[in-house]
């Protein structure tokens, strides 16, 4: 697997993740990102041994876009803190069947996961989640919605989109009517912004949208 690398240094490395890629290993035992990532530190960098690589984060396996990974334990513990404090600013795309019926808005939902199903409801008692939502383009069939979660819920943007009748293409799980064809969804972790663990200056990264003809129709609209 090639890894399309959007960020490096000594501290940190930043991976543009295909759909379909889990970050980390699962029941499945399919190999996931972190794997490949290490694969390929250990090439380029010639290290022996184990490589250290820490996961700060993850995006769900039919999602594509940024994934931080941190290269040593400072970083790692310092990411960590950084998202438990909200200081990670996160931008999704999302392609839906429907718009929402303002061009944009707020969205806060309490939602509760059901860990057998592995899935979100929205319910009158759960944790809280809150997210920003934005149309920046139709289609005749579809809207590209950006999204800036403000939580970090369990499939927070899938179910909230759902939720007011906007099913995210592809994603039958929660309420599209049909799979794509390579079990991907049309949500993309499109930017993230932090300030650096370790050198202290701001990083602002934006990960190129899948090489697909939907995707492809909205960016160059």
């Amino acid at each position: 697997m090639k890894i399309e690398v959007l960020y490096e240094d000594n501290h940190l490395i930043i991976v543009n993740k295909p759909s379909g890629i889990l970050v980390q290993g699962d029941v499945t035992g399919d190999e996931p990102l972190v794997n490949h990532v290490k694969k390929y530190i250990k090439h380029a960098y010639k290290k022996p041994g184990d490589v250290f690589l820490g996961i700060p984060h993850r995006i769900d396996r039919p999602t594509s876009g940024i994934v931080v990974f941190a290269r040593t334990s400072k970083a790692l513990s310092r990411m960590n803190a950084l998202f438990k404090k909200r200081e990670v600013k996160k931008v999704y795309w999302a392609v839906t069947k429907n718009a929402p019926s303002n061009p944009n808005g707020r969205l806060v939902h309490k939602l509760l996961k059901n860990q057998v199903k592995n899935k979100s409801f929205v319910t009158a008692k759960g944790l809280e989640s809150q997210l920003e939502y934005k149309i920046l383009s139709k289609s005749d069939n579809y809207s590209l919605i950006e999204v800036k979660p403000e939580t970090g819920r369990h499939h927070q943007i899938r179910v909230q989109l759902s939720h007011i009748g906007c099913p995210i293409k592809g994603d039958v799980k929660y309420g599209f009517d049909r799979p794509n064809k390579d079990k991907s969804i049309h949500l993309h972790a499109r930017a993230i912004s932090f300030e650096h663990p370790v050198k202290k200056d701001l990083l602002e990264i934006i990960a190129p949208v899948p090489d697909e003809n939907l995707w492809q129709f909205f960016v160059n609209k």
